[in-house]
């Protein structure tokens, strides 16, 4: 038997349940978006937006698998849309330097687990709760990014930048009839490739290592956690350098495709990653929440905004939408947990 068994009696069985319930709603959810986009745009359900919308919604899940971790332990992380800024700029400065790619951007990410270690040793030891030590984080990492960029982009970064973001694997191009190249295939984003690589990985973790089962033990029940032998600071500080690490991760990402680096990117990018991947199922209480859950919840925002995009609604009647899906699965959330 395992320490999350002991903790919560047929918590399994309520997890399964519940887990499968909101995975349904949310996955009916997405069905119907599909289709209704499809109805008042004849350009949604072709293959070139398909592969935009995919490569669009990468950086929402990149940041909302880390929210997962974070979130089922209890926590939240609200920095990660200033982290992927400051290892964005990290990895273009590194590059100017003329630093190789490849290790720049391990460095900016890097940093950005940097970032969320800081923010585990400050929950854990200094007590401070998740949400104003990740705020004042949101802050610091901002302000750094802009202090040592003098707040102006990094450009001029090279072709070999802008591989990770811009490459596809499989693409097919040919000679069209005037002699200019056709794209007869646009490829599978390298972004797209990492996200579903990041899935299955990180899926492998919560559900069959020790590390994922104490993440779950901690959220369901943290004193019981604590009483069955869990180290639930390493824990606790482990979820938040996940959740660092992939926003440094998709920063690098996110920097590769504008082949600049950004201090001012990922603005709000946090609010897009706590609703992705608490529409797809992850409760805000701790101890339930899925990686493809979270899957699910990123892609229902990615299309709701290039759906919206398509048909010529505004930005702020965008906001304003996103704004009550977020406030109704919250809701929703709430009402699970009563019950």
């Amino acid at each position: 038997m395992s320490i999350t068994d002991t903790i919560v009696p047929d918590r399994k069985v309520k997890l399964n349940r519940n887990d499968l319930i909101q995975k349904f709603a949310a996955l009916a959810g997405l069905v119907i978006l599909v289709f209704v986009f499809s109805l008042t745009s004849d350009s949604f359900l072709t293959t070139s937006n398909g592969v935009t919308l995919a490569l669009q919604t990468t950086s929402i899940a990149f940041l909302g698998f880390g929210a997962t971790c974070v979130i089922i332990t209890g926590g939240i992380d609200l920095s990660v849309g200033s982290v992927l800024a400051l290892a964005g700029v990290v990895a273009g400065m590194a590059v100017k330097e003329g630093m190789p790619v490849t290790l720049a951007m391990a460095l900016g990410i890097v940093s950005g687990g940097a970032c969320g270690l800081i923010n585990g040793v400050v929950i854990t030891r200094m007590k401070l709760p998740p949400f104003i030590a990740t705020l004042g984080m949101m802050m610091v990492a901002r302000g750094v990014a802009l202090q040592i960029t003098g707040a102006r982009p990094v450009s001029g970064l090279g072709d070999a930048f802008g591989e990770l973001g811009n490459g596809s694997l499989l693409r097919v191009v040919e000679e069209g009839a005037n002699g200019f190249p056709k794209v007869v295939f646009p490829g599978i984003p390298y972004p797209v490739i990492v996200m579903i690589v990041l899935a299955l990985v990180l899926a492998v973790v919560l559900m069959k290592t020790t590390f994922g089962r104490h993440l779950y033990a901690v959220g369901s029940n943290e004193e019981a956690a604590r009483l069955s032998g869990v180290n639930v600071v390493r824990i606790k500080i482990g979820a938040y350098v996940v959740s660092g690490l992939l926003a440094g991760l998709c920063g690098c990402v996110l920097m590769s495709r504008l082949v600049t680096a950004q201090p001012n990117e990922g603005v709000a990018y946090e609010l897009d990653a706590i609703a992705s991947a608490v529409i797809g199922g992850t409760s805000l209480v701790g101890g339930i929440g899925t990686i493809s859950g979270t899957v699910i919840g990123a892609f229902i925002i990615g299309i709701l905004r290039n759906g919206l995009n398509m048909n010529g609604v505004s930005s702020f009647i965008q906001m304003i939408t996103i704004g009550l899906v977020i406030i109704f699965t919250v809701w929703i959330d709430q009402m699970r947990n009563r019950r």
